[in-house]
């Protein structure tokens, strides 16, 4: 197994996933000169589009190891492959993060057993395995809770909130999973989170604590830094360094957390991999969270994580197009502004098509112009 450095013409980065993750990511390492290998399910994928060496295929363990054999380290854009074939990949070169990592954070019911058993905070929750034992949880945690399957959970999918007369029952089977976590209903005060890295010496680096706002259960707009007491900020770094610690994580990673009504911090959601809300430290930081997931992944120093000013980034969805091609002239209007589109084509409804970030005077006047720009480039879209 390789434990040197990989460098630039040394070796190939193999990245599993074409998502728009995928895309920045391979953007970053061939900036720095080094080759990408990148297998999606479809070819034309965002990240294939800009890697040396696209492929098209479905994730079987024989073809992953196939691919790790032409590429000196895999990462990984998102947490639904299957576990078994990226576990045999690993045993011919480096997997980052580990399969341990994507195992446990793959699964919302080993997720929250790992927190548990790390003494971190979270929403008060049981697994579960059947509908009688969601119903007796229910009653347990008490009206209103979340239903969560264990598996195939991202912005908001694999997700059903029991409260007043809901029949469990009806849920459950809306649900669709053999395996499920029953969780308290958190009142809700704000949601942060927490994009650090950590490299394979233990090395840890963060940029500090970014707010998030979302709509539809998908994340709609970050601003850095969030407006919070420092002692939450230093306990929010704090869980996410023993996160990182416990998972013996090696790229970048992000915790999210909910803040509830009372003050309490309460983890979420891990994802083993650079995060939407992080999208903001490619222009307002030193060296951007797709930096230092090469930077960690290939074995090398850590870089600086500063934030030269206050910035915001904003989704665009599918739902932009709704009205036809945006005036894309208004995203170039305002000189602190950027645009990312992702080479994603069907923009449909509640897809990440591309962000706008913006960088301001304070956080809200990067706030109000980034959503101002949405606006008009969709004055379609209900404001809220």
């Amino acid at each position: 197994m390789k434990t040197s450095p990989i460098l630039p013409g040394v070796a190939d980065i193999g990245i599993l996933g074409g998502g728009q993750l995928g895309r920045m990511l391979a953007l970053a390492a061939r900036r720095s000169g080094y080759r990408v290998q990148v297998l999606a399910t479809e070819r034309g994928s965002p990240a294939g589009q800009v890697a040396d060496c696209p492929y098209g295929s479905e994730f079987y363990p024989q073809l992953l190891e196939t691919f790790a054999k032409g590429v000196g380290v895999l990462t990984y854009e998102f947490e639904n492959l299957p576990i078994e074939a990226v576990e045999a990949a690993a045993e011919i070169t480096p997997v980052r993060p580990s399969p341990r990592a994507l195992r446990i954070t793959q699964n919302r019911v080993l997720e929250k057993r790992f927190l548990q058993e790390q003494g971190l905070p979270t929403a008060a929750f049981e697994a579960v395995g059947s509908c009688d034992e969601a119903e007796q949880a229910v009653t347990r945690i008490g009206r209103p809770v979340v239903l969560k399957s264990a598996g195939m959970g991202y912005d908001g999918k694999g997700q059903m909130v029991i409260k007043g007369d809901d029949v469990v029952a009806t849920a459950w089977s809306a649900l669709g999973a053999t395996d499920a976590v029953v969780e308290e209903r958190i009142d809700l005060a704000m949601e942060v989170s927490v994009v650090a890295a950590r490299g394979i010496d233990g090395d840890f680096v963060h940029y500090g604590v970014i707010e998030n706002l979302h709509r539809n259960h998908i994340l709609d707009l970050s601003v850095a830094v969030a407006d919070i007491a420092p002692h939450v900020i230093e306990q929010a770094v704090e869980i996410t360094r023993t996160v990182g610690e416990g998972l013996d994580m090696v790229g970048t990673f992000c915790v999210e957390f909910f803040i509830d009504q009372r003050g309490r911090l309460l983890v979420n959601e891990i994802a083993p991999r650079p995060h939407n809300s992080g999208h903001l430290t490619i222009e307002a930081a030193t060296l951007s969270q797709f930096d230092q997931q090469l930077r960690a992944v290939c074995g090398l120093p850590l870089g600086e994580t500063r934030l030269h000013a206050p910035a915001a980034m904003v989704n665009l969805l599918g739902d932009v197009w709704a009205a036809g091609p945006p005036p894309w002239a208004e995203a170039f209007s305002d000189p602190g502004a950027t645009l990312h589109l992702y080479g994603k084509n069907d923009p449909r409804p509640g897809r990440k098509m591309g962000h706008i970030t913006v960088i301001g005077e304070s956080r809200e006047d990067a706030a109000l112009r980034a959503l101002a720009i949405r606006q008009r480039l969709a004055p379609h879209l209900q404001v809220d």
